[in-house]
Protein backbone atom coordinates (compact mmCIF):
# COMPACT_ATOMS: atom_id res chain seq x y z
CA UNK A 1 0.00 0.00 0.00
CA UNK A 2 2.99 2.21 0.57
CA UNK A 3 4.71 1.63 -2.66
CA UNK A 4 0.89 2.44 -4.23
CA UNK A 5 1.15 5.91 -2.71
CA UNK A 6 4.60 6.61 -3.68
CA UNK A 7 3.68 5.86 -7.20
CA UNK A 8 0.71 7.63 -7.19
CA UNK A 9 2.75 10.75 -5.46
CA UNK A 10 5.49 10.55 -8.16
CA UNK A 11 2.74 10.22 -11.30
CA UNK A 12 1.28 13.47 -9.44
CA UNK A 13 4.70 15.26 -9.26
CA UNK A 14 5.49 14.66 -12.99
CA UNK A 15 1.78 15.46 -14.03
CA UNK A 16 2.46 18.89 -12.10
CA UNK A 17 5.65 19.36 -13.75
CA UNK A 18 4.71 18.79 -16.85
CA UNK A 19 1.59 21.48 -16.27
CA UNK A 20 4.22 24.17 -15.61
CA UNK A 21 6.39 23.54 -18.27
CA UNK A 22 4.43 25.71 -20.78
CA UNK A 23 4.41 29.29 -18.06
CA UNK A 24 8.08 27.88 -17.26
CA UNK A 25 8.85 28.96 -20.93
CA UNK A 26 6.45 31.85 -20.43
CA UNK A 27 8.32 33.02 -17.57
CA UNK A 28 11.46 32.94 -19.41
CA UNK A 29 10.12 34.29 -22.63
CA UNK A 30 9.23 37.14 -20.60
CA UNK A 31 12.31 37.91 -18.94
CA UNK A 32 13.82 38.01 -22.44
CA UNK A 33 11.14 40.09 -23.44
CA UNK A 34 12.01 42.47 -21.07
CA UNK A 35 15.18 42.42 -21.83
CA UNK A 36 14.58 43.36 -25.10
CA UNK A 37 15.74 40.19 -26.46
CA UNK A 38 12.96 39.22 -28.93
CA UNK A 39 13.98 36.65 -31.05
CA UNK A 40 15.03 34.36 -27.76
CA UNK A 41 12.02 35.32 -26.47
CA UNK A 42 10.32 34.19 -29.21
CA UNK A 43 11.91 31.31 -29.20
CA UNK A 44 10.41 30.05 -25.38
CA UNK A 45 7.06 31.47 -26.63
CA UNK A 46 7.38 29.20 -29.24
CA UNK A 47 8.44 26.22 -26.90
CA UNK A 48 5.30 27.22 -24.02
CA UNK A 49 2.53 27.12 -27.21
CA UNK A 50 4.19 23.59 -28.47
CA UNK A 51 4.25 21.87 -24.95
CA UNK A 52 0.39 22.85 -24.18
CA UNK A 53 -2.46 25.03 -24.41
CA UNK A 54 -1.42 28.84 -23.56
CA UNK A 55 -3.27 31.96 -24.29
CA UNK A 56 -0.33 33.73 -22.66
CA UNK A 57 2.13 31.94 -24.71
CA UNK A 58 -0.05 32.45 -27.99
CA UNK A 59 -0.36 36.02 -27.19
CA UNK A 60 2.97 36.93 -25.88
CA UNK A 61 4.56 35.38 -29.03
CA UNK A 62 2.46 37.52 -30.99
CA UNK A 63 4.05 40.56 -29.24
CA UNK A 64 7.80 38.93 -29.59
CA UNK A 65 6.93 38.49 -33.09
CA UNK A 66 5.67 42.48 -33.59
CA UNK A 67 8.24 43.50 -31.94
CA UNK A 68 10.74 42.21 -34.56
CA UNK A 69 8.85 43.93 -37.47
CA UNK A 70 7.62 40.52 -38.67
CA UNK A 71 4.27 42.34 -39.05
CA UNK A 72 2.44 39.78 -41.05
CA UNK A 73 3.18 36.62 -38.90
CA UNK A 74 2.16 38.85 -36.03
CA UNK A 75 -0.90 39.68 -37.54
CA UNK A 76 -1.51 36.04 -38.64
CA UNK A 77 -0.75 35.06 -34.78
CA UNK A 78 -3.36 37.55 -33.20
CA UNK A 79 -5.66 37.25 -35.92
CA UNK A 80 -6.03 33.27 -34.90
CA UNK A 81 -6.03 34.54 -30.76
CA UNK A 82 -9.21 37.29 -31.51
CA UNK A 83 -11.67 34.60 -33.84
CA UNK A 84 -10.50 31.81 -31.30
CA UNK A 85 -11.23 33.96 -28.15
CA UNK A 86 -14.19 33.46 -25.72
CA UNK A 87 -13.47 36.39 -23.53
CA UNK A 88 -14.15 39.71 -24.52
CA UNK A 89 -11.25 41.45 -23.14
CA UNK A 90 -8.79 38.36 -24.60
CA UNK A 91 -10.65 39.39 -28.19
CA UNK A 92 -10.19 43.55 -27.48
CA UNK A 93 -6.12 43.47 -27.14
CA UNK A 94 -6.01 40.65 -29.76
CA UNK A 95 -8.06 42.85 -32.07
CA UNK A 96 -5.72 45.91 -30.65
CA UNK A 97 -2.75 43.77 -32.11
CA UNK A 98 -3.91 42.73 -34.81
CA UNK A 99 -4.92 46.79 -35.64
CA UNK A 100 -0.95 47.54 -34.53
CA UNK A 101 0.32 44.82 -37.11
CA UNK A 102 -1.53 45.55 -40.01
CA UNK A 103 -0.53 48.86 -39.31
CA UNK A 104 3.08 48.13 -39.55
CA UNK A 105 2.59 46.94 -43.12
CA UNK A 106 0.74 49.68 -44.31
CA UNK A 107 -2.55 47.47 -44.63
CA UNK A 108 -4.62 50.64 -43.25
CA UNK A 109 -8.00 49.78 -44.34
CA UNK A 110 -7.77 46.59 -42.56
CA UNK A 111 -6.48 47.89 -39.26
CA UNK A 112 -9.08 50.57 -39.28
CA UNK A 113 -11.51 46.99 -39.25
CA UNK A 114 -9.30 45.74 -36.18
CA UNK A 115 -9.57 48.26 -34.39
CA UNK A 116 -13.22 48.56 -34.87
CA UNK A 117 -13.49 45.20 -33.66
CA UNK A 118 -11.39 45.58 -30.55
CA UNK A 119 -13.76 49.03 -29.58
CA UNK A 120 -16.54 46.50 -30.23
CA UNK A 121 -15.33 43.94 -27.44
CA UNK A 122 -13.92 47.11 -25.29
CA UNK A 123 -15.77 50.44 -25.97
CA UNK A 124 -13.96 52.08 -23.50
CA UNK A 125 -10.38 51.40 -24.86
CA UNK A 126 -8.82 54.77 -25.48
CA UNK A 127 -6.10 53.76 -26.88
CA UNK A 128 -7.57 51.65 -29.05
CA UNK A 129 -9.85 54.60 -30.33
CA UNK A 130 -6.45 56.68 -30.63
CA UNK A 131 -4.92 53.69 -32.74
CA UNK A 132 -8.35 53.81 -34.81
CA UNK A 133 -8.51 57.36 -35.40
CA UNK A 134 -4.78 57.48 -36.44
CA UNK A 135 -5.23 54.37 -39.41
CA UNK A 136 -8.54 56.48 -40.25
CA UNK A 137 -6.08 59.17 -41.04
CA UNK A 138 -3.26 56.92 -42.59
CA UNK A 139 -5.80 55.98 -44.72
CA UNK A 140 -7.36 59.01 -45.79
CA UNK A 141 -4.07 60.13 -46.97
CA UNK A 142 -2.91 57.38 -48.66
CA UNK A 143 -6.54 57.00 -50.22
CA UNK A 144 -5.69 60.47 -52.02
CA UNK A 145 -1.55 59.66 -52.81
CA UNK A 146 -3.32 56.65 -54.75
CA UNK A 147 -6.03 59.08 -56.32
CA UNK A 148 -3.27 61.77 -57.11
CA UNK A 149 -1.37 58.81 -58.27
CA UNK A 150 -4.50 57.88 -60.70
CA UNK A 151 -4.78 60.89 -61.82
CA UNK A 152 -1.00 61.64 -62.79
CA UNK A 153 -1.07 58.09 -64.84
CA UNK A 154 -4.15 59.16 -66.25
CA UNK A 155 -2.77 62.57 -67.19
CA UNK A 156 0.15 61.42 -68.41
CA UNK A 157 -1.49 58.48 -70.71
CA UNK A 158 -3.54 62.17 -72.09
CA UNK A 159 -0.70 63.90 -72.49
CA UNK A 160 1.03 60.81 -74.25
CA UNK A 161 -2.06 60.65 -76.65
CA UNK A 162 -1.83 64.42 -77.52
CA UNK A 163 1.93 63.99 -78.47
CA UNK A 164 1.41 60.59 -80.42
CA UNK A 165 -1.89 62.74 -82.45
CA UNK A 166 0.46 65.80 -82.61
CA UNK A 167 3.12 63.67 -84.14
CA UNK A 168 0.77 61.39 -86.26
CA UNK A 169 -0.87 64.59 -87.60
CA UNK A 170 2.88 66.29 -88.28
CA UNK A 171 3.71 63.27 -90.31
CA UNK A 172 0.49 63.24 -92.03
CA UNK A 173 0.85 66.77 -92.97
CA UNK A 174 4.68 65.98 -94.14
CA UNK A 175 3.08 63.09 -96.30
CA UNK A 176 0.88 65.42 -97.52
CA UNK A 177 2.99 67.72 -98.46
CA UNK A 178 5.13 65.26 -100.34
CA UNK A 179 2.21 63.77 -101.81
CA UNK A 180 1.40 67.02 -103.35
CA UNK A 181 4.78 68.14 -104.45
CA UNK A 182 4.61 65.25 -106.06
CA UNK A 183 1.39 65.53 -107.77
CA UNK A 184 2.56 68.60 -108.88
CA UNK A 185 5.71 67.71 -109.97
CA UNK A 186 3.80 65.54 -112.53
CA UNK A 187 1.37 67.90 -113.17
CA UNK A 188 4.70 69.82 -114.79
CA UNK A 189 6.27 67.10 -116.84
CA UNK A 190 2.73 65.94 -117.89
CA UNK A 191 1.99 69.77 -118.83
CA UNK A 192 5.42 69.73 -120.51
CA UNK A 193 5.27 66.87 -122.13
CA UNK A 194 1.58 68.09 -123.65
CA UNK A 195 2.85 71.25 -124.92
CA UNK A 196 6.01 69.08 -126.72
CA UNK A 197 3.58 66.81 -128.12
CA UNK A 198 1.54 69.99 -129.08
CA UNK A 199 4.34 71.63 -130.88
CA UNK A 200 5.26 68.34 -133.00
CA UNK A 201 2.19 67.82 -134.11
CA UNK A 202 1.62 71.22 -135.04
CA UNK A 203 4.84 71.22 -136.68
CA UNK A 204 4.06 68.17 -138.67
CA UNK A 205 0.34 69.79 -139.72
CA UNK A 206 2.38 72.46 -141.18
CA UNK A 207 5.03 70.99 -142.95
CA UNK A 208 5.30 73.79 -145.60
CA UNK A 209 5.32 76.64 -143.61
CA UNK A 210 8.07 79.00 -143.33
CA UNK A 211 9.78 80.26 -140.09
CA UNK A 212 9.61 84.06 -140.27
CA UNK A 213 13.57 84.05 -140.31
CA UNK A 214 13.23 81.67 -143.33
CA UNK A 215 10.60 83.36 -144.96
CA UNK A 216 13.13 86.74 -144.55
CA UNK A 217 15.84 85.04 -146.32
CA UNK A 218 14.03 83.70 -148.69
CA UNK A 219 12.83 87.39 -149.60
CA UNK A 220 16.22 89.03 -149.70
CA UNK A 221 17.45 86.28 -151.90
CA UNK A 222 14.08 87.21 -154.32
CA UNK A 223 15.24 90.79 -154.39
CA UNK A 224 18.95 90.27 -154.70
CA UNK A 225 17.90 88.17 -157.77
CA UNK A 226 15.82 90.65 -159.10
CA UNK A 227 18.39 93.38 -158.81
CA UNK A 228 21.33 90.84 -160.79
CA UNK A 229 18.65 90.69 -163.56
CA UNK A 230 18.03 94.16 -163.98
CA UNK A 231 21.32 95.33 -163.59
CA UNK A 232 22.36 92.65 -166.73
CA UNK A 233 19.39 94.58 -168.78
CA UNK A 234 20.67 98.00 -168.09
CA UNK A 235 23.94 96.93 -169.28
CA UNK A 236 22.83 95.37 -172.35
CA UNK A 237 20.83 98.44 -173.59
CA UNK A 238 24.15 100.42 -172.76
CA UNK A 239 26.25 98.41 -175.27
CA UNK A 240 23.55 98.55 -178.10
CA UNK A 241 21.85 95.45 -179.42
CA UNK A 242 22.62 93.94 -182.40
CA UNK A 243 19.22 94.14 -184.72
CA UNK A 244 18.39 92.66 -188.78
CA UNK A 245 17.62 95.47 -190.96
CA UNK A 246 15.52 94.83 -193.84
CA UNK A 247 17.16 95.48 -197.95
CA UNK A 248 15.56 98.67 -199.76
CA UNK A 249 14.19 97.17 -202.67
Amino acid sequence: MKQLIIIILFLLQVGWLYAQRPKTYVHKGNQLYEEKKYSEAEANYRNAVSKGKSVEGNFNLGDALYKQKKYTEAADQFKQLASSATDKDVAAKAYHNLGNSLLGNKKYDESVDAYKKALLNNPKDDETRYNLAYAQEKLKEQQQKDKKSKDDKNQQKKDDKKDKDKDKDKDKQDQDKKDQDKKDQDKQNQDKKDQDKKEQQKQQAQPDKLSKEDAERMLDAINNDEKQTQDKLKNKKLKGVKMHIAKDW
